[in-house]
């Protein structure tokens, strides 16, 4: 489950360092980030708000999660695209425009934290741009990668998105792949998720190890409340059915799933074995994109950006519920001052 490597960028005692999780959506992310967060590393100023789909919070960075999908959809991608691996650098200056703006989110959503926590699975395939982002500002990184059942994740998909099972782990398949293709020279850990609900303490002490450093601040309070997040519950669905009836997906997403089980069980298993999926995840890409319409891709694009419009009212939303609640809060003390004002003139009135 560990994987200790020299990290990109700054690592010393006083430098800054990111915590990345990285994997598909649905696969526990939302878990290891919250982890991670009791622990002491630090959660953007904007997340987005649980749901039906995820009561306890995403701890997804809202403005982050817009950003990575305007840059993927730049590359004529999305974050449901199964070819969204390998990453497809812009060229000109759009890239250093894009990094540019990213690099402007980053300082916004983190300040001067010392251990800033990204978490958004779109970062996963776009970890390229992410890491070139995080150089640029001098914070080294260390990845944690929650391994989950691919059908589990593809239950999850089926319920909130319509996905087929076929698509849902081919997703799987390429956000893993790229999760550890490119983190291969970053201190990392891989963190089963059921192991992660059974015994958090062990899965943290796994995750130490792996990037040679302690968590920022795993306090007894900090376990306490690890403790009441980390229930049952969140074991939302279970794998059901088999990926040898899903074809030549789910047969490459069962070879995935065999080497990161593995490596969350402490071994060491061989890379070409994931090199050989990306091989032929990439021949698939080359005979069916030309099946692919012009129309398919617009309206792959069109609800892209559907997505990003309701994501940004959602944004707006939850800062317009922030500032009522903060004017309540302030009609309230003036109601108090109000009265207390009032009992004093009272008590004036009564002694003359």
């Amino acid at each position: 489950m560990t994987t200790k490597n020299p990290g990109s960028g700054p690592q010393g005692a006083s430098a800054r360092t990111a915590y990345l999780v990285l994997g598909m959506h649905r696969s526990g992310t939302s878990a290891v980030t919250q982890l991670l967060a009791l622990a002491g590393a630090r959660l953007p100023e904007n997340v987005m708000p649980g749901d039906e789909h995820n009561a306890k919070g995403y701890f997804e960075p809202w403005k982050v999660a817009i950003l990575n999908d305007g840059r993927l959809r730049a590359a004529d991608s999305a974050w449901d695209d199964v070819f969204a691996f390998p990453f497809r650098p812009l060229g000109g200056d759009a890239e250093a425009q894009w990094l540019s703006r990213a690099r402007t989110l980053f300082a916004e959503e983190f300040g001067e934290a010392r251990h800033p926590l990204l978490k958004d699975p779109r970062a996963t395939v776009l970890l390229p741009f992410w890491r070139a982002v995080l150089s640029e500002l001098e914070v080294g990184a260390r990845c944690v990668v929650p391994v989950r059942h691919p059908l589990a994740v593809a239950g999850s998909l089926s319920r909130r998105d319509g996905f087929t099972a076929e698509k849902s782990v081919l997703l799987w398949s390429a956000y893993m792949l790229a999760a550890e293709a490119y983190s291969r020279d970053l201190p990392r850990a891989f963190v089963g998720y059921d192991s992660l609900l059974r015994d958090w303490r062990g899965e943290a002490a796994r995750i130490e190890a792996a990037h040679g450093a302690p968590l920022p601040r795993l306090t007894e309070r900090a376990a306490g409340a690890i403790d009441k997040f980390l229930s049952p519950d969140l074991r939302h669905n279970a794998a059901q059915g088999d990926l040898a009836a899903l074809g030549w997906a789910g047969e490459m997403a069962a070879t995935i799933h065999a080497w990161f089980e593995a490596a969350a069980a402490g071994q060491a298993p061989d890379s070409a074995v994931l090199d050989a999926a990306a091989e032929a995840l990439a021949r698939r890409r080359q005979e069916v994109g030309a099946l692919v319409s012009p129309l398919t891709r617009d309206l792959d694009l069109a609800r892209a950006e559907l997505h990003d419009m309701r994501q940004q009212l959602v944004l707006e939303r939850d800062s317009l519920e922030r500032d009522i609640k903060q004017l309540r809060t302030e009609l309230e003390a003036l109601r108090r001052e109000r009265r207390l004002a009032e009992g004093r003139l009272d008590a004036i009135l009564r002694l003359s």
